[in-house]
């Protein structure tokens, strides 16, 4: 296989146990990981809330179903995504916690600036700008993770940063519900700004943790030593692409997943328009059943990708395939179940389970199968493609087809965009029971590469 300078160049037969007294020390790790679960905690709350409060912004600012697709969708999405490759190699190459704060300032200034929005274009810039921002965290997050726990704890380790998700989107909810009647919705983007400000200065302690100090047969990389350039970067991302259909399938089945994952941002509309349900009701149920189901399922994931990848090679991506086959008639009946009823909580509560398993299992995944030097940017490319084909798109045209099917008189158009949008994230069942077989193939090639 041809491979470039950047893929091989640092790698090294250094036996681990050589270079044991630099260590991090787990307790510290742990700290560096809760701390990282906060800021994606904050990230998930800034994100969210513009879904959380759609009813009150789409009121406000007399928008149509497809620009607030839009919003939440492609003109949030696209700079999130395509800066992210940029901030995934910057992550390749500095200090990552002060990457971080740099963007922490930036989305969270941002997020104020959308309190003061009079309109779809203001308010459309601002969520160009806080994706920039927010593409910081989690390709420098991921890769920070892999240097601090062994790869044996790396599924758990990466469910439990991607408490973010259901934690901060659930909050985003309940916070919608709760301080949008206090406080309105401008009122409650200003607040979330300042603290975000405010937590920012933190990161500027922070120490970046050592490289690839627990992978084996790895010398770890030296944060101050030489680093590889851009083009040696993205060189070796094109490379360990074209040598690895296991990566390559679990890309595309995470992207399937993010159509639905992304029309989440329809949710309150769908409970008020077509189930019936008080704003306020609405927000405050499906946020506070989120945040429940949302950590069951990445504390599920993890833990049991983990435990199945004790037993067979890419055992990860195998769990991950049964859990969500068993799961999907759950998340695709929950369209069609009369609202109030135990089976529309139980269907409610599967699909907080449902979106939130594979991150743990997908991401511990991805860090076995690339090298050492180019982690963020792999993240970072993912994601790219999981928010501009599965989000951006995604969001977009399901608003579009709302307002298209209301147009024709289709009586419940949101009910039936948000089911079809759940078929295609059954798509990745399929390609994730591929990517388990080309699992071990591919992770042998990569150690061949590395010792060569």
């Amino acid at each position: 296989m041809k491979t470039s300078v950047a893929h091989t160049r640092d790698f090294d037969a250094t036996p681990l146990d050589q270079v044991e007294p630099n260590k991090p020390k787990s307790l510290k790790s742990v700290f560096i990981l809760l701390f990282m679960i906060v800021l994606n905690i904050l990230n998930f709350v800034d994100r969210q809330l513009l879904a959380s409060f759609a009813p009150a912004i789409v009121k406000d600012l007399g928008l149509s179903d497809t620009q607030f697709g839009l919003l939440n969708g492609i003109v949030f999405v696209l700079f999130y995504a395509v800066m992210g490759v940029a901030m995934g190699a910057l992550a390749d190459r500095y200090h990552r916690p002060r990457l971080i704060a740099v963007g922490l300032v930036l989305w969270s200034a941002l997020t104020a600036a959308s309190g003061a929005a009079r309109n779809f274009v203001q308010l459309g810039l601002a969520r160009m700008l806080i994706g920039v921002g927010e593409s910081t965290l989690t390709p420098a997050c991921m890769s920070m993770t892999a240097d601090l726990f062994r790869p044996e704890k790396r599924g758990v380790a990466s469910g439990v940063y991607y408490l973010g998700i259901p934690i901060g989107a659930g909050a985003s909810f309940v916070v919608a519900g709760i301080l949008g009647a206090k406080i309105g919705w401008r009122n409650t983007f200003y607040l979330l700004g300042i603290i975000g400000v405010a937590m920012s200065l933190l990161l500027l302690f922070m120490k970046d943790p050592q490289r690839g100090f627990f992978d084996k047969g790895v010398k770890p990389v030296q944060n101050d030593g030489a680093k590889p350039s851009i083009k040696e970067i993205f060189s070796s991302l094109k490379n360990v692409l074209k040598s690895s259909p296991a990566l390559v399938l679990i890309i595309l089945a995470c992207t399937a997943i993010h159509v639905p994952l992304g029309n989440m941002a329809f949710e309150q509309l769908w409970l008020v328009r077509e189930c019936g349900l008080p704003q306020s009701q609405a927000a405050t149920l499906f946020g506070g059943l989120f945040i429940i189901s949302g950590i069951l399922g990445n504390i599920l994931g993890g833990a049991g990708g983990d435990a199945w990848n004790k037993r067979r090679p890419g055992g990860r991506v195998l769990f991950l395939a049964w859990m969500l086959l068993a799961l999907s008639p759950f998340i695709l009946a929950y369209r069609f179940v009369s609202p109030g009823t135990t089976l529309f909580y139980c269907g409610m509560f599967m699909l907080g389970i449902y979106y939130m398993m594979f991150y743990g299992p997908v991401f511990a995944t991805i860090q076995e199968l690339v090298p050492v030097n180019i982690r963020s940017t792999v993240v970072a490319f993912s994601l790219l493609l999981f928010n501009v084909i599965g989000i951006g798109a995604g969001v977009g045209l399901s608003g579009l087809l709302s307002d298209l099917f209301r147009a024709r008189g289709v009586a419940q158009p949101l009910t039936w965009v948000l089911f079809v949008s759940g078929l295609i994230g059954v798509l990745a069942v399929p390609l994730f029971f591929l990517a388990w077989r080309y699992y071990q193939r591919d992770r042998d090639r990569l150690k061949a590469v590395v010792a060569s």
